[in-house]
């Protein structure tokens, strides 16, 4: 999967290449999303984020004309994410929290834990499968799996 990590600290480089195995191209860029910086995503699947990017629905339409069908962000919060709009353009919406920017700071296990499930993440959706919990979707596909689930039983 062709994928684009805005926001990107030089720390997190190394994290992420562990994480990723070469399986995925991932382009690392350490602006941060915005309405101008969206046509960098031109040609990828994916857009790994941050908490400090503000995903409007404008920046949302950008993401979808350039390819965009999944978002993960590296944050516990989502209110920067227009979510509603992102059901709209039929992207898919993932969350990994920071828990802690002390150990982000200091780049121990933590870190390399959230590069893991960032990466987990683009490899489930590659297989075309939900992200389960991670998933924070507006109309999010773990329900329809929970639904599946229970017409099984």
């Amino acid at each position: 999967m062709k994928a684009i990590a805005y926001n990107i600290k030089p720390f997190e480089k190394e994290f992420l290449a562990i994480a990723n195995h070469k399986k995925h191209e991932i382009t690392l860029i350490s602006n941060n999303l915005t309405t101008d910086t969206a046509i960098f995503a031109e040609g990828k699947t994916a857009a790994i984020i941050t908490v400090d990017d503000e995903v409007s629905a404008d920046v949302m339409e950008k993401l979808a004309i350039a390819g965009i069908k999944y978002i993960v962000t590296r944050s516990s919060e989502t209110g920067h994410i227009n979510k509603e709009a992102a059901g709209l353009f039929g992207i898919k919406l993932a969350n990994i929290p920071l828990t802690s920017p002390q150990h982000i700071q200091s780049g121990d296990d933590e870190l390399q834990e959230i590069s893991n499930q960032t990466i987990r993440c683009l490899d489930l959706w590659q297989l075309n499968k939900c992200v389960g919990k991670a998933c924070v979707c507006a109309k999010g596909c773990r329900a329809v799996v929970e639904d599946e689930i229970k017409e099984t039983v």
